[in-house]
């Protein structure tokens, strides 16, 4: 047992005058001092809050990920378990993680099973622009990316030692934290405005507890978290599945995409070599001239883009890309009613492909779920996948296939193909 509190020692001067005929009585009056400061200083320690009473002690990054994420830790938070804004908190995202797991995250990596394993498994860089701290659906579609290159305008922000915070307070930083959440965790995108405001209330404030708590109920243990300021500032986040030997990693920047040419952070992404890339719920930017850097940047080092209509606009794509196209086009209403495309409309109506099984983009329904797969030097057609795919199930727990090198290979029917226009 590790002794908190200090022993007790008589100043010199004292002991020195208690040499003599006095020394023996005055030893005794010390020695019940000592006593007495000790059963003070314990009791004390006893009676104070789980705040104070663990202030001083160190946090660790996968400690405080999981406390965020509503799990149970060991250490100096557990105590803080125990309050009622914590439980509380626990419940509400147990709730809210159950509803994710069943109507987003088996249903996707069920999806790319079937449908793109080889990409669904592999290595490699994963870049997902205009992503902010979404590395929860980064991770849904590509597990096994070695590494994952999130950018957006939100900041980094920081996570303090909660076992320094007093309780209520810690509760109200869970509170607002849920509710910089709830759009992604009830649907599938953040609202970017929302997300601003929430993100910058309180202590526990920015985009690191939302990645912290999205690697933390996937699974993973989080091994360290370090700030970085090339090519931008940001965070990387080095995380690991407890079944698997290697780790992975988490770059996380706050930088604007904006412009036509190929920034720092571009030819940084650019050294990574080519990787497999998500877009979701970007606003349509690249669909607008002033975001033809990041565009090109994709175009060109890409293995492969899972999108919705948000994306890169299918007349952008070269025709030496295939670009298979997934569940229901739906026009949206006044505020990207703008930025409907023709093109791609026409490819649903000539042969309607079934529905995509989950929500996918701004719609939040499942029937209106729009996805696109494309992939570079295909031969320039536009296969469209006409029938459901049936694919096997993925552990619950995880809501990960096996590994690639154990996994069956089981493959879909060919798509039909429709002329690219």
């Amino acid at each position: 047992m590790i002794n908190l509190l200090p022993s007790f020692r008589p100043e010199r001067s004292e002991v020195e005058e208690s040499r003599g005929s006095n020394a023996r009585p005055l030893h005794g009056i010390l020695r019940l001092r000592s006593a007495t400061l000790r059963m003070t200083a314990l009791l004390s320690l006893l009676f104070c809050s789980p705040a104070t009473m663990f202030g001083q002690v160190q946090v660790t990054v996968d400690e405080t990920a999981r406390f965020l994420a509503g799990l149970p830790v060991n250490g100096a938070l557990a105590p803080l378990m125990q309050t009622p804004g914590w439980q509380q908190h626990a419940r509400e995202m147990d709730e809210a993680w159950a509803k994710k797991m069943s109507q987003q995250i088996l249903p996707i990596r069920q999806w790319m099973w079937a449908n793109a394993d080889q990409y669904f498994t592999s290595g490699g860089p994963m870049f997902y622009m205009f992503g902010g701290p979404d590395v929860l659906y980064a991770n849904v579609f590509f597990p096994y990316a070695s590494s994952y290159i999130l950018a957006g305008l939100e900041p980094v922000g920081q996570v303090p030692n909660l076992a320094a915070m007093h309780p209520d307070q810690v509760t109200a930083e869970l509170a607002t934290m849920r509710g910089s959440m709830s759009t992604i965790l009830r649907f599938q995108y953040f609202i970017t405005k929302d997300m601003r405001t929430e993100l910058g209330r309180g202590n526990v404030a920015g985009t690191l507890p939302i990645m912290y708590v999205f690697l933390a109920r996937l699974g993973y243990f989080i091994m360290d978290a370090t700030p970085v300021t090339s090519p931008a500032r940001g965070v990387k986040i080095t995380f690991k599945d407890p079944a698997r030997q290697q780790p992975q990693t988490l770059y996380y920047f706050t930088t604007d995409l904006s412009g036509g040419g190929q920034s720092a952070f571009l030819k940084w992404c650019a050294a990574k070599g080519k990787g497999v890339s998500l877009l979701k719920a970007a606003s349509y930017l690249m669909h607008t001239e002033g975001f033809n850097g990041v565009r090109s940047f994709l175009l060109n080092n890409s293995r492969v883009i899972i999108q919705d209509d948000t994306g890169v606009p299918l007349r952008a794509f070269p025709r030496s890309w295939a670009v298979s196209c997934y569940g229901r086009y739906v026009q949206h209403g006044e505020m990207f009613g703008k930025y409907w495309q023709p093109d791609l409309a026409a490819v649903y109506q000539q042969n309607p492909p079934a529905e995509l099984g989950f929500a996918f983009g701004y719609h939040w329904q499942p029937d209106r779920g729009i996805l696109m797969l494309a992939q570079p030097d295909a031969g320039g057609a536009v296969p469209v996948n006409a029938a459901p795919i049936s694919a096997p199930q993925p552990p619950v727990m995880k809501a990960l296939p096996p590994t690639p090198q154990q996994a069956p290979r089981s493959r879909s029917t060919a798509p039909g193909k429709a002329k690219k226009r």
